[in-house]
C-alpha cells in the first residue's frame, strides 16, 4: 500500500474556471496533514492563498502523487513531462470527454477518501517515442501519450507517405496523413478515422490512414515492439508535418523519416478501485 506524503496540483493553465476546484483540493489536503505542491499553472489561480507555484521538475522530484485538474489534453501535457519520474498521476476531469480524467468534482473527495488509504488502482500505460530523422540526424524528438500523426499542413492536397514496420516496406500512402496510435490514444483521434478500440493494456500500436486515396487502405495494428518509419517522399511538394498529441509539431520536408518505438518507461495511472474502462466506453461515446 503506498502512502502518499507529498501531492502535487497541476492545471489546465490559466483556466479560472477551475479555481474552486482547486482551492477545495487544497483544502481538503491541507486538512488530512499532506504537503502540496502547487504547479506554477495551478499558482496562478491561487495567489491569494499564498500558494506560490513551484517548477515542473520540483514536482517531479519531491511528489509521490500528482492530481491533475482540467482535461484529458491538461493531463497528456502532464504526463509527458513527468513520464521520466516515476510519479503516478490522478486526473479529475474538469473538461469535456474525460477518457482519461474521469473522476469528476462532486466526486472527488469520495474517492480522494478512498485513494489515499491504498484504495486504488494503478494502471501502466505505455507512450510513444517519436524523433524526425533529417539527412541522417535528428532534428526533433518528442514522446506522445496518444498518437504521433504525420499529417498535411494548411492544405487542402494529400501527401505521400512511405511505411516501414520492423524495416520491411508495408505501402505508399496516399492521403491526408497517417495516425500511429497507443492503445490509450485509440479512444481519441485515431478513433475518428475509422481505427478501432484497443483495450488500454494491450500491448499493440495502431497505424490508421487519415482520408486515404485508396478506399482499401484500413487500419493496421501490430506488436507493441515494433519500430515504425514513416518517410515523407522525395516527389511530394505538399506542406506537411508531424504533431504529437496535438500539442507539438514539427515541419516535415521531402525524405525526412518519422521513427515511432514504444517508450521504455510507462505511465502511471491511479484509478478507483470501481474504475470501469467498459463503463467508461458506455458513458462517453453514448452506447445503448
Amino acid at each position: 500500500m503506498t502512502y502518499f506524503r507529498t501531492i502535487g496540483l497541476i492545471t489546465k493553465p490559466s483556466d479560472i474556471l477551475l479555481a474552486d476546484t482547486v482551492r477545495t483540493l487544497l483544502d481538503y489536503l491541507h486538512a488530512r496533514n499532506k504537503e502540496v505542491l502547487v504547479d506554477q499553472s495551478a499558482g496562478i489561480l491561487l495567489q491569494h492563498t499564498g500558494s506560490a507555484g513551484v517548477c515542473r521538475q520540483e514536482i517531479a522530484r519531491r511528489c509521490d502523487l500528482v492530481i491533475v485538474v482540467g482535461g484529458d489534453g491538461t493531463l497528456l501535457h502532464a504526463a509527458r513531462s513527468l513520464i521520466d519520474h516515476d510519479v503516478p498521476l490522478l486526473a479529475i476531469n474538469r473538461g469535456r470527454l474525460g477518457f482519461l480524467a474521469d473522476i469528476s468534482p462532486d466526486d472527488m473527495i469520495e474517492k480522494l477518501d478512498k485513494i489515499l488509504i491504498g484504495r486504488y488502482i494503478e494502471e501502466h500505460r505505455y507512450l510513444l517515442h517519436a524523433g524526425v530523422v533529417r539527412a541522417n540526424k535528428t532534428i526533433a524528438d518528442s514522446d506522445a501519450c496518444n498518437e504521433v500523426v504525420a499529417h498535411v499542413s494548411g492544405s487542402v492536397r494529400m501527401i505521400e507517405l512511405e511505411i516501414y514496420i520492423d524495416g520491411r516496406y508495408v505501402n505508399t500512402l496516399r492521403a491526408d496523413g497517417l495516425i500511429v496510435s497507443t492503445p490509450t490514444g485509440s479512444t481519441a483521434y485515431a478513433l475518428s478515422g475509422g481505427g478501432p478500440i484497443l483495450y488500454p493494456s494491450l500491448q499493440a500500436i495502431v497505424l490508421v490512414p487519415i482520408c486515404p486515396h485508396t478506399l482499401t487502405n484500413r487500419p493496421i495494428v501490430v506488436d507493441a515492439a515494433s519500430r515504425i518509419e514513416v518517410v515523407l517522399c522525395r516527389e511530394n511538394t505538399t506542406p506537411a508535418r508531424v504533431s504529437f498529441d496535438g500539442q507539438a509539431d514539427v515541419d516535415l520536408i521531402p525524405d525526412d523519416r518519422v521513427i515511432i518505438e514504444r517508450k521504455v518507461p510507462t505511465l502511471r495511472l491511479v484509478q478507483p478501485e470501481d474504475y470501469d474502462y467498459f463503463q467508461i466506453l458506455r458513458a462517453k461515446l453514448r452506447w445503448g
